[in-house]
């Protein structure tokens, strides 16, 4: 079966505006799948972004007419200017919803899978927010500890039931989270709002030393949450965690949130990082936006990805070291030293966490991205939190 199976095609002259696209615009350079599928394996026309549309609603909790979302959003993708790069993206069509929900995350698990192993980077258009099970699933068998980044006001997660919960978007994270077999190695959950989410959730997100940053700590301080974003293998973005005026589009949009261009420079952060390959934006639901301005955001989010990725600095892995400044702390009462790194290409920061022994002896640390922040905290005196909540999971 090929990747084309999975697919239902496209009309790009539904996505124009006028009577044709620009030579600048996105309609003009991207290859998309109307009468021929796009061709992933020529090396001069290998796509480096892969653009999926995934018409799945039915576990979309409140939020019918999701599965409307892919095209209305490409209705502004495409006639969106590219910036100052040359640009290699395939729209290779929708994903129609299987005739179970599963048969969904299946066909989307494994276009993913693919694409992530031919070195393309997919950006996918739901649907619910469930389909982040599916996205995570895809990295099952490329034999690696994952990395996910999730945004959202909420937890989508029910510690009632645990284990015999139904996978909804509301409970998704349940089944990321206790999948077997476990290659989750960290779960970071941004802009969440902490009158959404109960104490019970965040214990167990401090018990299983995952990653959390209230929407209160990043107003103002977005750069507070580049680090968390930078070290994801991969990116969730529900459109629900941005205030209800910004994105009316959404049944359950709340007043309070991040603002349209806070989504996009987050969705910047996750273009720009070398580590990233994927990111899914959910939860658009087209039914709730006459006007089109929620379309017009996610579209311009995910240029902003785009932007990011063709602006990726490629300082990570750290090589080689005369690229990077080394920093080195003490803990008063330690017997070891931590160990910070700063990219002199783009300024951003790592920290070095040793395994101890409990690995082989090519996998002596693990490097972190972090803040200078933390490396200020590390020279007073202090252990950084992040620090040590990775230090818990090499054990």
């Amino acid at each position: 079966m090929s990747l084309a199976d999975f697919f239902s095609p496209i009309s790009i002259s539904d996505f124009c505006s006028g009577t044709d696209f620009y030579s600048s615009q996105f309609g003009k350079s991207i290859a998309a799948y109307e009468e021929s599928f796009p061709d992933l394996q020529s090396p001069e026309l290998k796509p480096h972004l892969v653009l999926i549309g995934v018409e799945e609603e039915r576990v979309s909790v409140n939020n019918m007419g999701t599965k409307k979302s892919p095209d209305a959003v490409r209705k502004y993708l495409y006639n969106l200017y590219q910036g100052d790069y040359q640009v290699r993206i395939a729209d290779l069509g929708n994903i129609q919803a299987g005739a179970t929900v599963r048969d969904t995350y299946v066909a989307l698990k494994t276009v993913v899978e693919e694409l992530i192993k031919l070195d393309m980077t997919p950006i996918i258009i739901g649907g619910g927010q469930d389909l982040t099970y599916a996205q995570y699933m895809a990295y099952e068998g490329l034999e690696q500890r994952v990395e996910v980044a999730v945004i959202d006001a909420k937890f989508d997660l029910d510690q009632e039931n645990g284990e015999e919960t139904a996978l909804t978007s509301n409970t998704y994270l349940n089944h990321i989270i206790l999948h077997q077999p476990d290659y989750l190695f960290n779960l970071s959950n941004l802009a969440y709002q902490t009158y959404l989410v109960s104490k019970e959730s965040v214990n167990m997100y401090d018990k299983l030393f995952f990653s959390t940053m209230r929407i209160g700590m990043m107003a103002g301080r977005l750069d507070q949450a580049e680090p968390l974003i930078r070290a994801a293998d991969m990116v969730s973005f529900d459109i629900g965690s941005i205030r209800a005026s910004e994105a009316p589009g959404n049944a359950n949009a709340f007043p309070n949130g991040l603002y349209g261009d806070e989504a996009c420079q987050l969705a910047r952060y996750a273009g720009m990082s070398d580590k990233c390959s994927s990111i899914g934006f959910y939860e658009y639901n087209p039914t709730f936006d006459p006007m089109g301005h929620t379309a017009s955001l996610v579209a311009q989010m995910i240029w902003c990805f785009i932007d990011g990725y063709y602006n990726r600095k490629n300082d990570a892995p750290l090589v080689p070291k005369s690229a990077y400044i080394i920093y080195r702390t003490t803990l008063e009462n330690d017997d070891y030293e931590l160990v910070f790194v700063k990219s002199k290409k783009s300024d951003r920061w790592w920290m070095q966490v040793p395994y101890f022994g409990s690995k082989s002896i090519n996998e002596r640390y693990y490097w972190v991205p972090c803040r200078y922040e933390d490396y200020q905290q590390a020279v007073a005196g202090d252990m950084p939190d992040l620090w040590w909540k990775t230090h818990q999971k090499l054990q």
